[in-house]
């Protein structure tokens, strides 16, 4: 907690420095982090939701072999919807980086 607490009052003082023109380029700077944890954030969720569906799917295969083609085609399903969410992360950092709207 104090080091979440240190950086934040080290980026404030960063902020609070600057003048005119470089606001915007600080702007940029903090820009490039939030798209970098943003997608950071959704690929690690996205993939402890992968796994967790691919265990799923295994676990029932396992447990109803007759059933292994229709599990197998309902996890695809639900891997595609999980990775449509990181897709749409990274639209969404792509956009903060190249064509924000608070750069003016």
């Amino acid at each position: 907690m104090k080091k979440i607490l240190f950086l934040l009052v080290a980026f404030s003082a960063a902020v609070f420095a600057n003048e005119g023109n470089v606001a915007n380029e600080t702007l940029k700077a903090y820009s490039m982090i939030a798209a970098g944890l943003g997608l950071g954030l959704a690929a690690l969720g996205g993939a402890i939701g992968m796994g967790h569906t691919a265990a799923a799917t295994i676990a029932g295969t396992a447990r109803n072999p007759g059933l292994g083609a229709k599990l197998m085609t309902t996890m695809f399903i639900a891997l595609a919807m999980i990775e449509a969410q990181v897709i749409y992360a990274l639209v969404i950092a792509l956009i903060a980086l190249y064509a924000n709207p608070y750069l003016g």
